[in-house]
């Protein structure tokens, strides 16, 4: 393998990761806001939180703070006074949404604590007319083999909001509009190599994002337990809202409801998840190195030993990918077997392509990406993967 490059920063101008300091972070505050009728005391807290990440520098957790100790070892003692452009990129986005969830008060006993900020948008994702259509798509395919069933889910899952693209089994042999193909790695038959039909696999699934794309998640985990490719499966979520659209536990429930609640094929995937969360073939967790600002290879041993135990972990969307390979600008050959040596077990990245880390590509995929949208592929969005080692 090659020399291990340096950690991502965000303070080149123009790069993704100052776009996302510079610009995304002070839009998440200003929709904050917005969302719910805070009073002045959090309205100053938010614009504290404004000028600090935008001009001011890191500052520790109040000493208080239930998790002031978790922080300080995650490194919030040693970037203390440090521009949140000048560290690890990962880290000051993670630390950014602890902050936030520090000035509308959510950790603080009172009329805000537990509250999530961003329950409104993923409320309105859920509950969009587009939904209706994405679940009722699945109703054609009772028509399907078993095979395209579970590669249209398997597509589903992997685009996550555009699961419509995933429930027509022709997607993964389109083009996009530059003539390249949407996936730009596709392990998906040594994922299914991993998940015979016996009825005795564990999957641990590490979720990304919550409504419209937690959905495709719960309904290839009902098919998976349905067709015995599992006989378990575990959803890992994170413990507080993050990243925005992260889901935890009550965008599970949320999103079941959703599912129970359909006609059709979707109801009968969502009472299937229901009873096999009664009866423990479905566990949630929501281990708090969720949130943690660190690659995989730092787990905890706690969670290492679970995820060992696993038949197969698949770990869904770009932060999981940023976290598992290491948030470094790898050269794009990279094999993706190498950087993930440290994951306990045998893992599969699901992921849509949205920052600028990328490992595991062959020269030619490479090259042709390049030639045709420059370094556009690697966070538009439109290209995606099915990475797995075994």
């Amino acid at each position: 393998m090659p020399a291990t490059p340096p950690v991502l920063l965000a303070n080149e101008p123009g790069s993704f990761p100052h776009g996302v300091l510079a610009e995304r972070h002070p839009a998440i505050i200003r929709q904050v806001r917005e969302a719910f009728p805070y009073g002045p005391e959090r309205h100053r807290a938010l614009d504290a939180l404004l000028a600090s990440c935008t001009e001011g520098v890191v500052e520790p957790l109040p000493a208080d703070a239930h998790d002031a100790g978790r922080w300080a070892a995650w490194g919030a003692g040693e970037f203390a006074g440090r521009s949140w452009f000048d560290v690890p990129w990962l880290w000051s986005e993670s630390w950014f949404y602890r902050r936030l969830l520090h000035a509308v008060g959510y950790f603080t006993p009172g009329p805000w604590q537990g509250i999530d900020p961003f329950r409104p948008s993923k409320s309105a994702e859920l509950d969009a007319p587009g939904t209706d259509q994405e679940l009722g798509a699945l109703d054609a395919l009772a028509e399907r083999s078993p095979d395209e069933r579970e590669r249209a889910l398997l597509h589903g899952s992997l685009w996550g909001n555009r699961a419509d693209l995933g429930f027509r089994l022709s997607a993964a042999d389109g083009d996009t509009p530059s003539g390249t193909p949407p996936l730009v790695a596709d392990d998906s038959e040594a994922l299914w190599a991993l998940l015979p039909p016996t009825g005795t696999a564990t999957l641990c699934l590490i979720a990304d994002n919550a409504g419209r794309e937690l959905v495709p998640d719960l309904l290839l985990v009902a098919h998976l337990l349905t067709r015995r490719r599992i006989g378990r499966a575990v959803l890992h979520v994170k413990p507080y809202p993050y990243y925005v659209s992260d889901a935890t536990h009550a965008d599970v429930l949320d999103a079941l409801r959703r599912l129970t609640s359909a006609p059709g094929a979707a109801g009968a995937h969502g009472r299937t998840l229901w009873s096999a969360l009664t009866d423990g073939r479905l566990v949630v967790r929501a281990h708090p190195f969720s949130c943690a600002p660190l690659p995989y290879a730092d787990m905890p041993g706690d969670l290492r030993e679970e995820l060992a135990g696993a038949t197969l972990t698949v770990l869904k969307g770009d932060l999981n990918y940023r976290r598992l390979v290491g948030d470094r600008r790898w050269p794009p050959t990279t094999p993706f077997a190498d950087v993930t040596a440290a994951f306990p077990g045998p893992v599969a990245a699901l992921r849509t392509l949205k920052s600028d880390v990328i490992t595991g590509l062959d020269a030619a995929t490479e090259a042709a990406l390049v030639a045709a949208e420059g370094q556009k592929w690697r966070t538009s969005g439109t290209h995606a993967l099915i990475q797995v080692r075994g």
